[in-house]
């Protein structure tokens, strides 16, 4: 009795191993198959995020470039209609160097004729 059972365990034994190898053999290329299949869905899928993702930039690009466009259009449609404002967006770009530390121009205005400044560098003023 006790050595039909060890036969019977050895011999199920034998065959559960036989069966699991059998399984791996049939399993492993199909299961590495599928992987790859998945793989190649994964980077299919992340292409075509990168290229949507691309394709929102150049549309965001597109339209602050039609902003700036627009923006140029009107300043310049408001610098013809109104010749002061050129004269007052001169006056603030001098006033703005004026007011930086690192500016190495020191701006003083001489009431002429044609309204040009003359510009004298910082280390003249020191010396």
């Amino acid at each position: 009795m006790k050595t039909s059972s060890m036969i019977g365990i050895t011999a199920s034994s034998i065959i559960g191993v036989l069966f699991f190898i059998a399984v791996c053999m049939f399993g492993c290329p199909h299961y590495n198959v599928w992987q790859q299949g998945k793989s190649g869905e994964a980077a299919l899928k992340k292409a075509s995020q990168e290229r949507q993702i691309i394709k929102e930039r150049a549309k965001a690009e597109l339209e602050a470039a039609e902003d700036t466009a627009r923006s140029i259009t009107i300043v310049g449609a408001a610098a013809q209609k109104y010749p002061e404002y050129r004269h007052q967006e001169f006056m603030s770009a001098f006033g703005d160097a004026l007011q930086s530390d690192d500016s190495p121009i020191k701006l003083i205005l001489v009431p002429t004729e044609a309204n040009i400044p003359i510009l004298i560098t910082k280390d003249l003023i020191e010396d």
